[in-house]
């Protein structure tokens, strides 16, 4: 089997068996076509026959990308690498994997953003709520605030996916997990009013509309990713002066207020998705406000008079 078969093989894998999503599909793909650019560049035997690709190619190539690359990125090459040769291993292409001899890169994550409650209420409230524009905008604000779901899983919401009686949205997150989350009272309000201006977004040629689609772009299909990272930009910057600001931060935002609020860590694992608690606790930091609050209710000598 040739390197270039064997990424197909482990890129349908991924499609039609792990059910990951196109994002990941192309992540992965992305990853594996630069070591087959860098094989190709040096003619090197391994093409042929992916049998040949030994520890030294990989090093190589790891190598050279470390010299334009961050660390973070060059941790993520290597774990699609590993991936894709256990896979290999397991289809008995290969008898063992020279990229379990890698060593990952020590990635220093840096601190998530998170607004203070005030700083989010001015952000979420921006929106001028009376254009059909403005409602949207609100609800998007809400519900990404509100529910803590990831941008690509808000993009593709579709109208019969939320229950706004029950207050509560269905969601496909990563590796087309379907999961329920909660909808706030604000999201619900926000929610119902864009519903009731829907109609009006529509193609100004045409008049078509995306007649599934729960958040709409100016022409009436489907929001992107890109629209929503606009949207928070602008009114981050608009509303508390943060022209940073990126859907992820409301995430972030919304699962620390919770933490602060008393939430269990497991449960906001379970309401944002999350498969291993660590990327949970990744995700949200206790303030230091709360962890004196826990120690003065929890520890013996906080008590003591």
């Amino acid at each position: 089997m040739t390197i270039d078969e064997a990424v197909s093989a482990f890129a349908s894998h991924l499609e039609a068996e792990r059910r990951s999503s196109t994002h990941t599909v192309c992540a992965y793909r992305r990853d594996l076509s630069s070591l087959l650019a860098f094989a190709r560049d040096r003619e090197s035997p391994a093409l042929a026959d992916v049998r040949l690709v030994d520890v030294h190619l990989l090093r190589s190539w790891l190598g050279v990308l470390a010299r334009r690359h961050s660390a973070s990125t060059i941790a993520r090459k290597v774990a699609a690498v590993r991936s894709w040769m256990r896979f290999l291993r397991r289809r008995g292409h290969l008898n063992a994997s020279p990229a379990e001899e890698l060593a990952t890169p020590k990635v220093r994550r840096p601190l998530p953003t998170v607004l203070s409650a005030d700083a989010t209420r001015q952000v979420v409230e921006a929106p001028a709520s009376e254009t059909s524009r403005g409602a949207r905008d609100r609800a998007i604000l809400e519900v990404l605030y509100g529910s803590g779901v990831r941008v690509a899983e808000l993009c593709e919401l579709d109208i019969d996916a939320v229950d706004l009686d029950r207050a509560e949205a269905r969601v496909r997150g990563k590796g087309n997990k379907e999961r329920v989350v909660p909808l706030g009272s604000q999201s619900v309000t926000a929610l119902r009013h864009w519903l009731s201006l829907r109609p009006r977004m529509v193609h100004p040629k045409t008049g078509s509309q995306d007649t599934k689609a729960l958040f709409l772009a100016l022409r009436g299909r489907r929001i992107g990713h890109r629209a929503v990272q606009s949207i928070v930009q602008r009114y981050g910057a608009s509303g508390a002066g943060r022209a940073d600001l990126h859907p992820h931060a409301l995430r972030h935002t919304c699962a620390t207020h919770m933490l602060d609020g008393g939430a269990d860590l497991r449960a906001i694992q379970e309401m944002l998705g999350h498969a291993r608690l660590s990327t949970t606790q990744r995700y949200t930091h206790v303030s230091m406000d709360h962890l004196i609050r826990v120690y003065d209710a929890a520890h013996p000598l906080a008590r003591k008079r």
